[in-house]
C-alpha cells in the first residue's frame, strides 16, 4: 500500500481553509512519519490582540490528548508506584464508596463508571468559570463516591479516573509534571508543561477563543486541571513525541504496544479504547489517536503504526470538527474512503423503555444524554454507527423503536410521549443538601445556582415524569433529563447520573 502523502496534503489544506476569515484564531494539521514531517498546514491567528499567525510552534493547551501522556508515564516508570491491578482504594484511603472498588486500568480505560467531575459540578450549580483546588476536588469525589454503571459494564468517558490516578501518585509524593519531563521531555528536548491551573503562566501559550454568534471571545475555565487535560505545547514538540511512538525509540519505546493493547468490559468484549487511546477503523485499517477539548481549545492525532504515519492537528477555537478532520486526512493518505454519512433512523426525540435515558435523532446526528455523535451507515440494512471509541452507538429500528447498543450496553428506546403532568409533578424547590444546592422549577424554566450567575433551562416534557432540560455552560450547551420518582429528582448527563435533589 503507496501512501498518498501529496493527497493527504491536498485534504489538510481544505481543512484549514475553513479557519482563514480575516481576525479569526486558527490552527495547524502536520503529517508525518517515524522520521520526518511531510507537510504542514497552518491558518488563522494565535492570538487575535497582538495579530500573531498562528504556527507550528504556536503553544496550545492540548486538552485531552494528555490522558495518552500519562497513562505512558502511569504504565512505564509509573509502575513502581502503582499497578493496572490495584484497586483506587489501595493509594486512596478516604475512597469509602463504590469508586475505592474502581481499578487503575479501569479508572484509565473509560469503563470505570466513575462520574465525570466536571459535568457532576455543573448539575450541582457550579458553572465552567467557578475555581476549585485539588485538595477539595478529591474530598468532593471522597465524599461522593457512587457510581454510573457497574465498573466493566460499558463504556462511557470520564475524566474523573485520570485525576484519581494522578492523585494517587501525588499521594506518594510523585507528581505528573516531573515524570513528564524526565522520562518525555529531556530526552526529547521538547518542551511541555503540565500546569495545574488555568491561571498558571504559560511562556508562549496562545489565548483559546470561542464564537458566541457574534463575535470571538476569549475563552477560560475554573476547573482545577489534572492529568485527564492539563498538558501545553507546540504541535512541532507534540509530532516529536508521537514520531518516537511511530519509530518505538527511546522514551516512545513499547508505549503504543502498552497503550493499545485490548482492553475487556466485564463480559470479554473488546471495547475499542485502551489506556488514553482510542482505535479507529478505516476500512480494514486499524489507527490509534487520541482527541481533546478544552474550552477554546481542540486536538487531534491518529497513528498507523504498522506504516509508520501519522496526523497531528491543534487549533485556538472552539468550532472545529477534530475526529472528522483527522479520519478524513488519513483516510485520503491511506487511500481508502470513509463510511456513508447517514442512517434510516426515524429523526425525534425518544426515551429508554425501561431506564432513565433519552436519545435525539437529527440530521446525521445521535444525540444519547446530552453526548452528540455522527452516525454513519453500518454494515448491516438499517443500521447506523459512530465511528467513536468513546461513545460507541449501534443502532436500528425495530418498529417504532430504536434498539442497539450505546456504550457496548444494550439500550432500546421509544419515541417520547410529551404530556403535561411530567412537569406539574416536577414544580417548587428542590434541594441538595449535603452540597447546599437548590433547584427551583417555574413553569417551563429550571433556575440552579446563585444570584445572576445562576444557570436558567428551558424544560420541555418526555413524559413518563421524564424532562429534558436546556442550558448554556459557558461555550457549551447543556443538555441533560431530570427523572423525578415521588419526592427525588435525579439528573442525567451521559458522563454523570449520581446526582439527586430532594424536595
Amino acid at each position: 500500500m503507496t501512501l498518498e502523502w501529496q493527497r493527504a496534503a491536498a485534504v489538510a489544506d481544505e481543512v484549514v481553509q475553513g479557519w482563514r476569515q480575516p481576525d479569526a484564531p486558527g490552527g495547524a494539521i502536520v503529517l508525518f512519519d517515524a522520521r520526518q514531517r511531510h507537510s504542514v498546514h497552518c491558518a488563522g491567528q494565535a492570538d487575535l490582540a497582538q495579530q500573531t499567525p498562528f504556527t507550528p510552534d504556536t503553544v496550545v493547551r492540548f486538552a485531552s490528548i494528555t490522558k495518552h501522556l500519562f497513562a505512558a508515564l502511569v504504565t512505564g516508570p509509573g509502575r513502581r508506584y502503582l499497578s493496572p491491578d490495584d484497586r483506587l482504594a489501595d493509594h486512596l484511603p478516604q475512597l469509602h464508596g463504590d469508586s475505592g472498588h474502581v481499578t487503575v486500568g479501569q479508572a484509565l480505560d473509560m469503563s470505570s463508571g466513575l462520574p465525570d467531575l466536571r459535568e457532576t459540578l455543573s448539575l450541582i450549580g457550579l458553572s465552567v468559570y467557578n475555581a476549585t483546588s485539588d485538595a477539595d476536588l478529591l474530598a468532593f469525589l471522597a465524599a461522593e463516591g457512587g457510581l454510573n454503571y457497574p465498573p466493566g459494564s460499558e463504556v462511557s468517558y470520564t475524566n474523573t479516573g485520570y485525576r484519581l490516578v494522578e492523585e494517587a501518585l501525588k499521594a506518594k509524593g510523585v507528581g505528573f509534571d516531573a515524570l513528564l519531563q524526565q522520562y518525555i521531555c529531556q530526552p526529547l528536548d521538547i518542551s511541555l508543561s503540565a500546569p495545574e491551573t488555568w491561571f498558571d503562566v504559560v511562556p508562549g501559550l496562545a489565548p483559546g477563543y470561542w464564537f458566541n454568534g457574534h463575535r470571538w471571545q476569549l475563552a477560560s475555565a475554573g476547573l482545577h486541571l489534572s492529568a485527564s487535560g492539563s498538558v501545553t505545547g507546540s504541535l512541532r514538540h507534540l509530532t516529536r513525541w508521537l514520531q518516537a511512538l511511530l519509530s518505538d525509540r527511546g522514551p516512545g519505546a513499547g508505549v503504543l504496544q502498552r497503550l493499545s493493547a485490548p482492553r475487556l468490559l466485564a463480559d470479554g468484549r473488546v471495547s475499542g479504547y485502551g489506556l488514553g487511546l482510542a482505535s479507529s477503523q478505516i476500512g480494514t485499517q486499524t489507527l490509534f489517536g487520541h482527541g481533546g477539548s478544552h474550552a477554546g481549545y481542540k486536538s487531534y492525532f491518529l497513528l498507523h503504526p504498522e506504516r509508520q504515519a501519522g496526523v497531528a492537528l491543534v487549533a485556538n477555537r472552539e468550532d472545529i470538527a477534530t475526529a472528522e478532520s483527522a479520519m478524513r486526512v488519513m483516510a485520503a493518505l491511506l487511500n481508502r474512503t470513509l463510511p456513508e454519512k447517514g442512517h434510516e433512523l426515524t429523526p425525534g426525540l425518544y426515551v429508554g423503555e425501561q431506564t432513565a435515558e433519552w436519545l435525539e435523532i437529527g440530521g446525521d446526528t445521535a444525540t444519547w444524554l446530552g453526548a452528540s455523535e455522527t452516525l454513519w451507515r453500518g454494515d448491516a440494512h438499517g443500521d447506523a454507527r459512530t465511528l467513536s471509541s468513546t461513545l460507541p452507538m449501534r443502532l436500528r429500528h425495530e418498529g417504532s423503536a430504536i434498539a442497539g447498543e450505546v456504550g457496548h450496553a444494550p439500550r432500546r428506546f421509544i419515541p417520547a410521549q410529551p404530556d403535561s403532568s411530567s412537569l406539574a409533578g416536577m414544580q417548587g424547590r428542590w434541594f441538595l443538601p449535603q452540597w447546599r444546592s437548590e433547584l427551583v422549577i417555574a413553569g417551563e424554566t429550571l433556575t440552579l445556582g446563585i444570584g445572576p450567575a445562576a444557570m436558567v433551562a428551558s424544560l420541555q416534557s418526555l413524559g413518563g415524569d421524564r424532562v429534558l432540560a436546556t442550558a448554556q455552560d459557558g461555550p457549551w450547551q447543556k443538555r441533560f433529563m431530570l427523572e423525578r420518582d415521588g419526592n427525588r429528582l435525579r439528573l442525567l448527563l451521559n458522563r454523570s447520573r449520581v446526582v439527586q435533589f430532594t424536595r
